[in-house]
């Protein structure tokens, strides 16, 4: 008597609810993030309006890694939904000031035009071709780890010890490495690393965020700005 085996359909359907998982954290991502970055655009047009002042990089440093492990800990809630606007909306105040010192230098609204428009083509380019082409960036991961760590210290020396040539340096590698992050956070989106679609938008915004800020610096130092 020949009875068809009931595994290959269980593996069909398996992997059907493992496709549609992806998707529902890849559509969501894309819609908390566009509404995240609406937000933080707003409170740095507030921040701008008001000319407010920038916190310094402590309170900076503070506010920024405390919201950040408010949002890793609230991810499986709906407080996690607050928590991603408290940190993207903090992020955007503290642009803020940053853009009105680059818009008040000459040729400082084309430096941070330019600065956005470039940010947009590698964010569109680099998560178009990892959708597309489905690859797996996974083996970047150590890599980016280290790498972030570095330049991150790298940037905090820059800042303290006035060291404008590794300053520089440091935002060329961010360029790099927020580039590899994008690539890396979206692979690992569409093969079902990253689960959660709210730690999925954090570090697509803060890839953006700095990759933006890096841009910024290197036109405005070619701009003689």
């Amino acid at each position: 008597m020949n009875r068809t085996s009931p595994f290959p359909q269980q593996v069909g359907q398996a992997r059907e609810r493992s496709v549609l998982a992806t998707n529902k954290v890849i559509r969501n991502t894309y819609t908390l993030l566009s509404m995240t970055l609406l937000f933080a655009a707003v409170t740095a047009g507030a921040a701008m309006a008001l000319n407010l002042p920038h916190p310094g990089i402590i309170i900076t440093l503070v506010g920024y890694f405390g919201l950040l492990f408010a949002t890793t800990k609230l991810r499986n809630s709906s407080w996690g939904i607050l928590a991603v606007f408290g940190l993207t909306g903090f992020m955007g105040y503290t642009l803020g000031p940053i853009l009105n010192a680059y818009l008040a230098l000459p040729n400082g609204g084309q430096t941070v035009m330019t600065a956005f428009v470039l940010t947009g083509a590698i964010f569109l380019g680099l998560s178009g071709y990892a959708l597309t082409t489905r690859k797996d960036f996974s083996f970047m991961g150590g890599f980016l780890a280290v790498g972030i760590l570095v330049a991150f210290l790298a940037g905090l020396g820059a800042i303290f010890f006035s060291i404008p040539a590794l300053s520089l340096t440091v935002s060329a590698a961010f360029v790099l490495l927020m580039s590899g992050l994008i690539l890396y956070e979206t692979s690992n989106i569409i093969h079902g690393g990253e689960t959660n679609y709210i730690m999925a938008t954090v570090t697509l915004f803060v890839s953006l965020f700095n990759l933006f800020t890096s841009l910024l610096h290197l036109l405005g130092f070619m701009n003689n700005d």
